[in-house]
């Protein structure tokens, strides 16, 4: 049976060497060589705990119960779905290194062991499970590895990253506040690219890169303003490769439409092993098979809970992404905007007065940065009509509590206001 290996990282999106952006990422670039990379990849949500749980178990945030963030207080309907809990029970070792962001316990995912390590930072994490991969494991193996990077705060950028010669995200004016936060968000993932090389290197050293399907990706978009904890392409397109058994080889890259939820199915059949009844997405393998140029029309996504209750949906084709708002606030929710000197200049400058809209519709031929709405012009009625109604399909057949009225957070959830100015502003207890 193959080993598996799970290198994960914190609000990167893709921004990483291989997808185009001036961000070096040797190693995960030399990953994408040998590998598969997917060019359109998105999440099931850009908020941390629901990717992750949506990935992992295969089914939407809303099908699997986690509808916000772990540490704030919510938890998965059936951790058995876990992906670790599932392959444990096939025998195989379930191993993590690092962060998970699912479950207040890992041991409760499936987890077997536990690898220790002082920080959740690559610096910590990556020695850990090198040392576990030099221990000449029992296989088959599943092997999480956790880095916290490039989550916030980021570290003071080197002479690597000049911030004089950076550029920020295209969202953002080029000026020296933005250029100083892009690069030292370049020295965080420098950090999580330096990580994975040793993961790799130990993987190859010991004789165990031939036999483990690798997989690499992000749970969500940069932590800028109008990225992560966005339905847009900046908070939902995710960085996707995987190389090993299977056909992930040769420097393959597909620009499929695919979603995150794919990633388990494809993962287990890779594996040899049969399918759970619970999975909601596909496998990704007739692209690699080149027996199919598609997997999925539509990737969806939803909110629920980040930092406060911000419940949207959104349906994406290739040609279009439509959003829609269930609830609108006055203004932008601020606490759902990790702090941020880019964050703090937009303020600065007045975005606290643009008020989301309840519907979006966006032209990714014309519009890829997807800042242009279109629900309100009259020459793309026939186009808003049909993305309304593949989102409401979409709904009713998944289940969606959000049919039915607002989601109630459980009791003891940690939340803001929705006029919090941060993450720290206000915390209240249900």
């Amino acid at each position: 049976m193959t080993n598996l290996l799970y290198l994960h990282s914190h609000d990167t999106g893709r921004f990483v060497q291989p997808y185009g952006y001036a961000v070096p990422t040797p190693h995960i670039q030399r990953l994408a060589e040998e590998g598969m990379l997917f060019r359109q990849a998105y999440n099931t949500s850009p908020t941390c705990t629901p990717s992750r749980a949506s990935m992992l178990t295969g089914q939407y945030p809303h099908t699997c119960g986690m509808y916000g963030l772990a540490h704030r207080g919510f938890e998965l309907a059936y951790p058995q779905h876990h992906l670790a809990y599932y392959l444990g029970a096939q025998g195989v070792l379930t191993v993590l290194a690092g962060m998970q962001h699912e479950h207040r316990d890992p041991h409760a995912l499936g987890y077997q062991l536990v690898l220790p390590t002082a920080t959740r930072q690559a610096r910590d994490v990556a020695p850990s499970a090198v040392q576990f991969l030099d221990s000449h494991p029992r296989q088959p193996f599943y092997l999480s590895v956790g880095f916290e990077e490039t989550h916030r705060p980021y570290p003071q950028a080197g002479p690597e990253d000049d911030p004089r010669y950076c550029l920020p995200p295209p969202l953002f004016p080029d000026n020296p506040t933005t250029r100083q936060d892009m690069a030292n968000f370049m020295a965080s993932a420098r950090q999580f690219d330096q990580g994975v090389g040793l993961v790799l290197d130990a993987l190859e050293r010991n004789g165990l890169a031939e036999d483990t399907l690798v997989l690499c990706t992000t749970d969500h978009g940069v932590a800028f303003p109008r990225m992560k904890c966005n339905l847009t392409q900046q908070g939902m397109g995710v960085l996707l490769i995987l190389r090993g058994p299977g056909g992930f080889n040769g420097g393959q890259v597909s620009d499929a439409l695919v979603s995150q939820l794919d990633v388990f199915p494809t993962l287990v059949e890779a594996a040899g092993l049969p399918a759970p009844d619970w999975l909601q997405g596909v496998s990704l393998l007739p692209l690699v098979r080149q027996e199919a140029s598609a997997v999925r029309e539509t990737a969806f996504g939803e909110i629920n809970y980040h930092c406060l209750y911000e419940p949207t949906r959104s349906a994406r084709t290739l040609r279009w992404n439509y959003i829609r708002r269930f609830e609108v606030y006055p203004h932008v929710p601020l606490p759902d905007v990790d702090a941020s000197p880019t964050k703090d200049f937009w303020v600065a400058n007045g975005w606290i007065d643009q008020k989301p809209a309840r519907e979006e519709l966006y032209d990714l031929v014309f519009d890829p940065n997807e800042v242009h709405n279109l629900a309100g012009d009259p020459g793309h009625r026939a186009v808003l009509a049909e993305m309304r109604e593949r989102l409401r399909a979409w709904m009713v057949e998944t289940d969606d509590p959000l049919l039915q009225g607002p989601i109630s957070a459980p009791k003891g959830a940690v939340l803001n206001p929705w006029d919090a100015a941060s993450a720290d502003d206000r915390n209240y207890v249900v």
